[in-house]
């Protein structure tokens, strides 16, 4: 076994699914003011993944799985292997899924609900009007980020069929090596780079909400 995936990018995973599904059912139940703390939790999370990726551990970095097309067709031809952590056309899953997340996480702190009871806490500083549109946007989509999820689960039902599970290793960060991963490992970030990368998004994530009054 090989390690794979480091404990933050896994606790990010898993974190930011339990949100996502928490953030739909909150809006569903009109649960507004709950809704609004799952939005500003997947907020730090976004942060503190932006930061990872560019100082954590060598799969978490988008230097890492980030490749142009040449490398998605290298890789839907057999020509080159996954290696370890995302193959080149996960990546692709991950960037869509990381995009529209912040995406809808960024318009939430814009939007109102009808009787302007509960706002994001950026509302203020753009008209009812335009804080009414940026809701019916977040509303709309969520069905586009919705779609993704449904294709994200989709390939990891296909690559199962497949016989590579994926899954697994992103609870316990270890996969078996095979001709795709090599004996190649994860290199581990620094411990007091995840703890300032922590701190700066728990600092911007406060920020914003103090915006809100």
């Amino acid at each position: 076994m090989i390690r794979v995936w480091d404990l933050p990018i896994r606790l990010f995973h898993w974190t930011l699914a339990a949100l996502i599904a928490f953030s739909w059912y909150t809006a569903e139940e009109q649960m507004l003011d709950w809704h609004l703390r799952s939005g500003m939790a997947i907020l730090f999370l976004l942060v503190f993944r932006l930061l990872w990726g560019f100082a954590g551990s060598s799969t978490a970095r988008f230097s890492q799985f980030v490749r142009g097309p040449a490398a998605i067709v290298a890789y839907l031809k057999g020509k080159v292997g996954a290696g370890i952590g995302h193959n080149p056309l996960g990546a692709l899953s991950v960037l869509a899924l990381l995009g529209l997340t912040a995406l809808q996480t960024l318009l939430g702190l814009f939007a109102e609900d009808n009787d302007g009871l509960m706002a994001g806490p950026l509302s203020l500083f753009v008209s009812p009007d335009t804080a009414e549109a940026i809701t019916e946007l977040h509303e709309a989509l969520f069905n586009a980020l919705l779609a993704v999820i449904v294709l994200h689960v989709g390939a990891i039902i296909f690559y199962a069929f497949r016989g590579k599970h994926l899954v697994g290793p992103m609870i316990t960060g270890r996969a078996k090596a095979d001709e795709d991963t090599g004996s190649d490992e994860m290199k581990p970030g620094k411990a007091w780079v995840a703890l300032i990368s922590l701190v700066i998004a728990g600092m911007i994530a406060s920020l914003v909400w103090s915006m809100g009054g």
